[in-house]
């Protein structure tokens, strides 16, 4: 009875010993993470060869790591939503490091199905005035370990707006 006693007090002892380790190597983990955030921008836009009903480009993401440590990187995901809803996705398997206080320029192959953009044309012509367009674009940078970097830009943009003066006159 008493070596049994003994057994279960050292396997209590042996379990919080694990959990106290494992509660150490995530507080360190979390002592890791970078102290801001990844700017990310749009460089450009190239058209690419699409499928169907599709529109395929290559989107030009530039990059800036506003930290002291490297970032390597293994994998890109890209979503940009405009007027809240999701109009293009991509994902790209490039690798590659950003450098301390760096910049890069990433390329990701995005799609945008001709029924969003259906959609999101009838969306914007609802017969109210539309003056302004959001967008908002977002992604993750993949570690090539278990982290990822999340990154996110948003805005909006004016659209030309028809005054009396610029109407013909007969």
């Amino acid at each position: 009875m008493i070596s049994y006693l003994r057994s279960v007090a050292l396997q209590r002892f042996a379990n919080l010993i694990v959990m106290g380790v494992v509660a150490l190597t995530l507080g360190a983990c979390s002592g890791l993470q970078r102290s801001d955030p990844l700017q990310v921008a749009v460089a450009g836009i190239e058209p690419m060869q699409g499928e169907g009903l599709e529109l395929r480009m290559l989107v030009k993401l530039r990059v800036q790591n506003p930290n002291d440590a490297a970032l390597d990187y293994d994998g890109v995901y890209v979503k940009l939503e405009v007027m809240d809803k999701t109009f293009a996705t991509g994902v790209s398997a490039e690798r590659g490091t950003v450098g301390r206080f760096g910049e890069s320029i990433i390329d990701v192959p995005v799609t945008v199905s001709m029924l969003r953009m259906v959609r999101q044309t009838l969306g914007m012509l609802n017969g109210e005035p539309l003056d302004k367009v959001t967008y908002r674009l977002s992604g993750k940078l993949s570690g090539p370990g278990f982290g990822s970097n999340r990154f996110q830009a948003q805005g909006e943009f004016g659209l030309p707006t028809a005054s009396a003066s610029d109407t013909p006159t007969p």
